[in-house]
């Protein structure tokens, strides 16, 4: 759904209030990812400053993982990251799509709301747009809430980790997978929606056969962006 020239962008409480309500139900997974993320911090050696600052700081789920996998000494800080940044080019596009509802704030409201910005937070405002809402604070809010659940829980982890040694013999590894099956369920619209989703994963299933790295999450995203405005050009 494209956004009209006349149409205005609010910004306001109220749109921030009803981003962090309706994002409630997805802070269990993010409050249960986070706290996975302080048990391996703890595991690899960080201290509980450092990992705090890493979720606030750094506040992107995938790639704080991926660090960890690379935390070895002496620590390899390039690859580290090249790594990282690999992983979080997705949000290019992220940001791209956002920008159509974002482009007539001030750069204080966008930049900030942006800042917050996680794949939880940006599927549920880019469902929040497409219905017809029009407040940029409700990724904002939707966001926040997201952003206190993942901090405080990683330091809750990180106090956990000293009792539960592996967190995927409870089970908490499969919180990933629940949590995004529960946006993509969430952001089906039509039977034309199969075109994009079918090709974003060949490419990245692709992608992650023959090359090495993460590349297959930009990949899997720019082909599966091409094929859905392909698609609504077509339908067009």
């Amino acid at each position: 759904m494209k956004i009209q020239p006349h149409e205005k962008i609010n910004f306001t409480a109220s749109g921030a209030i009803k981003g962090a309500r309706q994002s409630l139900p997805l802070v269990f997974g993010v409050f249960s990812n986070g706290a996975v993320f302080g048990m391996l911090a703890r595991q690899a050696g960080l201290s509980l400053g450092e990992a705090s600052l890493m979720s606030g700081l750094v506040y992107a789920g995938a790639s704080q993982f991926m660090a960890l996998g690379l935390w070895i000494a002496p620590l390899p800080v390039i690859t580290i990251v090249l790594t990282t940044l690999v992983v979080n080019l997705r949000h290019i596009l992220m940001g791209a799509a956002l920008r159509p509802w974002f482009s007539g704030l001030s750069p204080l409201k966008s930049y900030g709301a942006v800042f917050f910005m996680g794949d939880e937070s940006w599927a549920m405002a880019m469902r929040e747009f497409a219905a017809g809402g029009r407040n940029g604070a409700f990724m904002l809010g939707s966001g926040v809430a997201q952003f206190i659940a993942w901090l405080s829980s990683t330091v809750m982890g990180y106090a956990l980790g000293a009792v539960i040694e592996d967190p995927a013999r409870w089970g908490l590894d499969f919180i990933f997978i629940a949590t995004f099956t529960a946006l993509l369920v969430g952001m089906w619209k039509s039977k034309s929606d199969l075109l994009s989703w079918g090709v974003a994963a060949t490419v990245a299933l692709a992608a992650a056969h023959w090359l090495p790295g993460k590349w297959y999450i930009l990949l899997g995203g720019i082909a599966g962006s091409l094929a859905g405005a392909f698609g609504d050009n077509h339908a067009d």
